[in-house]
């Protein structure tokens, strides 16, 4: 949404589009990391320490090293050329978690589906979601080190997502490669609902 202009000094100068965006996926998959990374300010974390009674709750293969855990949303915030303010909002991963989702998901333009080569199928509960409301979304897969590497079209065809939905690497624990990723969703959205963006105002 647009909040239009503002008088400052003078002049008139445009106030930038507030655009919420969820950052979604598999518990451990890099959302609190994305976010973080990519905020200009200090995120707003809710993670928890992991302790005994998560054990057969939460499934933790691949991520054993992992101590904390997203127990309602991360939130960060970052601004793309004066155009557009992104409010990231990161879901939490695991099932019992779920039921946040919905509010999270209020009047976003769209989100991001971190994935996890290590645990690929931990996705499908974020792009099953996505795909019953209507959401546009892009799916980046997460390039940890030592985790076998998969063509992006392999991920696609494990995901059973249709070829318009962007899949691309990142590396969630840089800024650059995380705005990277937040780009090419704000313009896959708004292609979605109809808006063709201006190259120039969603480019870092």
């Amino acid at each position: 949404m647009d909040f239009g202009r503002s008088e400052r000094g003078g002049g008139r100068k445009r106030i930038p589009s507030a655009i919420k965006i969820l950052i979604a996926g598999g518990f451990g998959a890099g959302k609190t990391t994305l976010v973080g990374a990519v905020s200009e300010t200090t995120p707003l974390r809710t993670e928890e320490t992991l302790t005994n009674r998560s054990v057969g709750v939460d499934d933790i293969s691949g991520v054993e090293a992992k101590a904390t855990t997203t127990v309602a949303m991360d939130f960060g915030r970052i601004t793309i050329k004066d155009q557009y303010v992104l409010y990231l909002f990161g879901t939490p991963g695991q099932e019992r978690f779920w039921f946040v989702w919905d509010e999270l998901a209020l009047g976003a333009l769209g989100a991001v589906v971190l994935a996890d080569t290590r645990k690929l199928a931990d996705c499908f509960p974020s792009v099953d979601f996505f795909e019953r409301r209507g959401t546009p979304f892009v799916v980046a897969v997460n390039c940890f080190e030592g985790a076998r590497q998969y063509a992006l079209d392999e991920v696609r065809m494990a995901l059973g997502i249709a070829p318009s939905i962007p899949v691309i690497l990142c590396d969630a624990r840089k800024r650059d490669s995380g705005k990277e990723v937040l780009i090419n969703l704000v313009q896959h959205a708004m292609l979605t609902r109809g808006k063709r963006p201006r190259p120039e105002n969603v480019t870092s």
